[in-house]
């Protein structure tokens, strides 16, 4: 984890340090295809410009993504020995920031018009809230079924999560700089990857006592196109084993929210026994095998009618039904996940059992016969 900021404050275009109430920061990777929509974005903003700053922190990208920053009027930062992930990045920026809030938004992201308006707001109104964030919108920009699917998925977990948060979110959040600073900002030395960098600052400013809201009405337009290949590797390396390692490493300290809550627990081991039983079924010929694996299928289907009702409100049964498949991979992918980080997670503590010092060996007492001499 890093050490707390220093908090050094470095002059830049635009606004007086006084009229300051945000800076937003953009990591950036490699990102000229999705920065400019981005930038336009923040620009078409309702907050006046004289009360937020935009600072872009280039990790050490080879696409012109700092010169496009440059031209859009950004403070550009640059990550000379880079990359070293959005954690670094976004850290580099917050050091940088002159406001006392912080928002940040990833270079693939388009906010609306009122979304830096409603982040300020939402912190200036309640002084006990330390960070705030949104949702992606309804209507994301990449076509097709997978990419589609996880946007709208990851707009209906918020909605259905809005309130009180024990994790954040820097795809669209904010935090208040002073608590960003209090607990050292992203763990850049474990993350330097995208990954879970968010989720664990989030447990950090909760084990503070400070306070996370989830507001799904701040939204904004995500403009990734997944494939499924991509979304595999992300629900695996990048966020299911990271996640499943640091809820083991955490233990009660770790509260349950959004994709971890108990519901989500249930229906992946669900899946799980449905695999089993359906391989018990092709491997020893065993009818009620077969019988045990529909029962598991169908309450997985179950529990997710909800999701899948919204989904065909949004998209049409046809899509719905789509996504079936795309739940079970879901599941699927958890299971393989938990199993990767309990492996982990035991090697690296057979590791430090094995590092540790030998416990000293105690003196033997004295016979006490030979004392009484």
């Amino acid at each position: 984890m890093r050490a707390p900021f220093a908090g050094s404050r470095q002059p830049g275009a635009g606004s007086r340090d006084g009229d300051l109430r945000l800076s937003v920061i953009v990591p950036v990777h490699d990102g000229a295809a999705v920065l400019p929509r981005c930038l336009a974005a923040l620009s078409a903003s309702d907050l006046p410009r004289a009360a937020w700053e935009l600072v872009v922190v280039d990790d050490a990208s080879r696409d012109g993504s700092a010169e496009l920053a440059a031209r859009a009027g950004a403070r550009v930062l640059r990550v000379a020995d880079g990359p070293r992930g959005p954690a670094h990045a976004r850290n580099l920026g917050a050091e940088a920031a002159r406001a006392p809030l912080l928002a940040f938004v990833d270079a693939d992201v388009c906010v609306h018009a009122d979304t830096l308006r409603r982040l300020a707001e939402a912190l200036e109104a309640e002084p006990a809230l330390a960070a705030v964030f949104g949702a992606y919108d309804t209507a994301p920009a990449a076509p097709g079924l997978v990419s589609q699917y996880r946007n709208l998925l990851h707009h209906y977990v918020h909605a259905e999560n809005a309130g009180e948060a024990a994790t954040f979110w820097a795809g669209c959040g904010a935090v208040r700089a002073e608590a960003f600073r209090q607990v050292g900002g992203f763990d850049a030395a474990r993350y330097p990857r995208p990954q879970i960098e968010d989720v664990e600052l989030g447990y950090r400013l909760r084990e503070r006592g400070l306070r996370i809201r989830l507001a799904p009405e701040i939204q904004a337009t995500h403009l990734k196109r997944w494939t499924l290949g991509g979304m595999v590797a992300t629900d695996v390396a990048q966020r299911g084993v990271p996640w499943a390692r640091l809820l083991l490493e955490r233990g009660a300290r770790a509260g349950g929210t959004l994709n971890t809550r108990a519901a989500e627990r249930w229906l992946t081991a669900a899946t799980g026994v449905g695999w089993a039983a359906l391989a018990a079924g092709l491997l020893l010929r065993r009818p009620l095998a077969f019988v045990a694996a529909g029962g598991a299928g169908a309450a997985v289907l179950a529990g997710n009618a909800r999701l899948l009702r919204w989904f065909a409100r949004r998209r049409g049964v046809g899509f719905a039904a789509a996504v079936v498949p795309l739940r079970v991979l879901y599941y699927t992918l958890n299971l393989v996940s938990v199993a990767g980080a309990l492996a982990l997670h035991r090697a690296a503590r057979a590791r430090r059992r094995a590092d540790a010092p030998p416990p000293p060996t105690p003196t033997p007492m004295p016979d006490e016969r030979c004392r009484a001499r």
